[in-house]
């Protein structure tokens, strides 16, 4: 959660909405389309996690609905709930990795800067591959 608010402005406010555990599970199951059962259901078998509350309640997110649907629709497709299971952690997976990726390449953006020093004796950033500007 954390990870993603640095350098993002106010994007983190949405995400932390839908992270946001609201629903009880009858709200939950009408805006995911499927039976209350079918929820409890998942939550035994791991494919989803709602928070709890104090009196272990489960509470849904948007996230978690989303996640529902998403389960649903797989379902639908024919895709038994071990394989349904295997999809979503590939997909976490791919979601984590494309995160890394995309900070080792703001990280590399600012290695590769290379300095120099101009006539004037002025220091300057220049672009890899390229010469710094000529004395003024």
């Amino acid at each position: 959660m954390s990870r993603r608010r640095a350098g993002q402005g106010l994007g983190h406010l949405a995400e932390d909405a839908a992270e946001r555990a609201v629903y009880v599970v009858s709200v939950a199951a009408e805006l995911a389309g499927m039976h209350p059962q079918t929820l409890r259901q998942y939550d035994r078998l791991g494919l989803v996690s709602p928070a709890r509350t104090r009196g272990r309640g489960r509470r849904y997110s948007h996230r978690d609905v989303e996640r529902l649907r998403r389960i649903q629709s797989l379902s639908q497709e024919g895709i038994n709930l071990e394989g349904i299971r295997r999809i979503l952690d590939l997909e976490a997976r791919v979601e984590e990795l494309e995160t890394d990726n995309a900070r080792m390449r703001s990280r590399e953006a600012v290695v590769q800067r290379i300095f120099a020093a101009a006539a004037d004796g002025e220091v300057q950033v220049v672009a890899p591959g390229r010469r710094g500007r000529g004395p003024a």
